[in-house]
């Protein structure tokens, strides 16, 4: 391009090509940018939970990758509707689509509560010290 501009002599089409390819990558960057500040702000939502062994506990975990106890202190987790990123189940909108979350669907995530029977049946022996 700028030897076009040297020699003043422009190739329109090869200039509308060009400039394609840099709103292409601007989209691309415009996306990047928000599946970033999606997931910063998933990050700094709440602090990370700890199992008893000093491990952080990931969000929407049920057990602890590191020793495997029980995690009964994660939140209820529900699906978006519109791409199936784990929500809160209190959420009002989905960080990465931006779909708002219907009281229903909220709803339908508090009915389903943890089983403490099948927890019970977990030997606990393997967490006793």
């Amino acid at each position: 391009m700028l030897e076009m501009f040297r020699r003043d002599q422009f190739r329109q089409d090869l200039i509308v090509e060009r400039c394609d390819e840099l709103v292409s990558l601007d989209e691309r960057l415009q996306e990047l940018d928000t599946l970033l500040a999606a997931a910063v702000s998933v990050r700094r939502a709440a602090p990370a939970a700890r199992c008893e062994c000093g491990a952080p506990l990931v969000w929407g975990s049920h057990f602890c990758a590191n020793c495997g106890r029980p995690a009964a202190a994660t939140p209820p987790v529900v699906g978006c509707p519109q791409c199936g990123s784990a929500l809160a189940a209190d959420a009002k909108f989905c960080a990465v689509c931006g779909k708002a979350i219907t009281p229903e669907q909220q709803s339908e995530a508090a009915a389903v509560e943890p089983q403490p029977e099948l927890l019970e049946a977990l030997p606990q022996e393997r967490w006793e010290e």
